[in-house]
């Protein structure tokens, strides 16, 4: 990805999580050979935890292109891009700042099939790492401090 034009306009997060990418930014624990600054480092460990980290370039055209019948704005398609709202309620607050200024232009816009569209296309949020199970501890007799099975394998003395 070049970047043709300075502050042409707005991106999408996926963009952006690209674009630190091709600059070396990555889950490197040293973070010493990418010419990527401390910030730049905050936003991708940021990008990473969001929906930008599992979406594609063909993940978006096809939103785009599907989503052409419902005449959304630039911006809310930003937002949905962004955020990927999987309920009604995290639709609703993108979609009222438009409808509110554009209620005569727009045609009545059906907020179900939108989301059910977003659920399809759209790839869900990275799911919570599970935390790792603890390791099965050897049971401890609280008299001598030893485990249980650490006394049958003594040898007698």
């Amino acid at each position: 990805m070049k970047i043709k034009e300075g502050n042409a306009g707005l991106i999408i997060n996926f963009e952006l999580l690209h674009l630190l990418n091709s600059r070396g930014a990555a889950k490197d624990t040293t973070r010493v050979m990418a010419s990527v600054g401390r910030s730049e480092y905050k936003v991708y460990d940021y990008l990473v935890g969001t929906v930008a980290c599992n979406q594609t370039k063909e993940h978006i055209n096809e939103f785009l292109e599907k989503s052409q019948k419902f005449k959304l704005t630039k911006a809310e398609i930003l937002s949905i891009i962004n955020t990927r709202p999987s309920q009604l309620v995290e639709l609703d607050p993108i979609m009222c700042r438009q409808i509110v200024e554009q209620q005569e232009q727009r045609p009545e816009l059906d907020m179900e099939e939108l989301l059910e569209l977003i659920l399809q296309v759209l790839p869900p949020p990275p799911s919570e790492t599970e935390p790792e199970p603890e390791p099965e501890s050897e049971p401890v007799d609280e008299d001598n401090n030893k485990t249980a099975d650490a006394e049958k394998n003594v040898p007698d003395e």
